[in-house]
């Protein structure tokens, strides 16, 4: 019950991530990026309200997973998704040939990423038993 319960924790922050990564840039023009700075794109109030909550989004998702992961953790995170798409690749399961499927590939690894950071400090806890504790006050100072 209690692997479920992460689980499905884990795959809501991928959604949230996902929805981040692929609302601010993807290949279409069915984002941020191109809603924004397109040919025909004039600044306006609802552009910058979004562009602001999209900011506050990735402020989010960075600063918890550069906390929780670190650099070490990004980049063996980042190495082992790349050698996890190089081997789908490699066995003919993927093709990244194509107008745009490495990006998509790309903006994939790094929601993946941002997921595993904001939940990393739950999965370290249930496998480890220690809790991570951040910019604690202790009343004195």
């Amino acid at each position: 019950m209690a692997a479920s319960s992460s689980l499905s924790s884990l795959i809501g922050r991928w959604i949230f991530a996902a929805a981040l990564v692929f609302g601010t840039y993807n290949p279409t023009q069915y984002s941020y990026i191109s809603w924004a700075f397109g040919p025909d794109a004039t600044m306006g109030p609802v552009i910058a309200i979004v562009g602001i909550i999209l900011l506050i989004g990735w402020i989010v998702f960075l600063r918890a997973t550069f906390l929780s992961l670190g650099w070490l953790g990004i980049s063996l995170g980042a190495a082992l998704l790349g050698c996890l798409v190089w081997l789908m690749v490699d066995m003919g399961w993927l093709s990244l040939e194509g107008e745009g499927k490495m990006t998509w590939v790309i903006l994939l690894v790094i929601s993946v990423l941002l997921a595993f950071g904001l939940s990393w400090s739950h999965i370290r806890r249930r496998l480890t038993g220690q809790v991570d504790v951040d910019d604690v006050e202790d009343g004195r100072g």
